[in-house]
């Protein structure tokens, strides 16, 4: 089985963000297959079904961006998952609007969300996918940015991103992940 943990802040004012293109891709993910969020467990809002030949769980944190280490860590500790079977999806301001890099170590890179991943999993070693954010104009705030909605100008890159999140993903379920980033991670 395998698990995927999109990152984001629960809540309608929070939907259209920067900070969660992680649920973004995950609810199209989801809209790809049938899936559908109803079920709420480990601090979580969850869909499960069949991506391929894979039995696949998305999952949502509901504990708010800063504390998303929390929902991984009840998810693993209830369902005795490995921490090798999971994909972690989240906004990232070093990769341009548009871009996508995977990862499958590393440091928090300044992310609250991955940070407290990082501190209640005790590891920096986990697959991810960093969905482009860019970084804001200097002397804009990174909160205010963050938590701000792509302009328009943006849309289309945003759609291509998650669309190709999407394929990373589900590519990711029958091959293994150096095999995807080979795929996914374009210069």
């Amino acid at each position: 089985m395998k698990w995927i943990v999109g990152l984001g802040n629960p809540g309608p004012a929070y939907e259209k963000t920067r900070h969660n293109v992680g649920f973004m891709a995950l609810d199209a993910l989801a809209e790809r297959h049938g899936m559908k969020f109803n079920q709420n467990k480990c601090k979580s809002v969850i869909a499960e079904g069949m991506i391929g030949g894979s039995k696949t769980v998305l999952i949502k944190p509901m504990t708010f961006m800063n504390l998303s280490g929390e929902a991984v860590r009840a998810y693993m500790d209830y369902y005795k998952v490995n921490l090798e079977d999971m994909i972690v999806v989240y906004d990232d301001l070093d990769t341009v609007v548009g871009k996508i890099r995977l990862r499958y170590q590393g440091s928090a890179g300044g992310h609250n969300g991955i940070k407290s991943i990082i501190q209640h999993t005790g590891t920096q070693s986990f697959n991810r996918v960093r969905m482009g954010i860019s970084r804001p104009e200097p002397g804009y705030a990174i909160v205010d940015y963050v938590l701000g909605t792509f302009p328009k100008k943006e849309r289309e890159q945003l759609q291509s991103m998650v669309e190709e999140t999407c394929d990373a993903l589900e590519f990711s379920l029958d091959h293994t992940f150096e095999q995807t980033m080979a795929k996914f991670n374009k210069s």
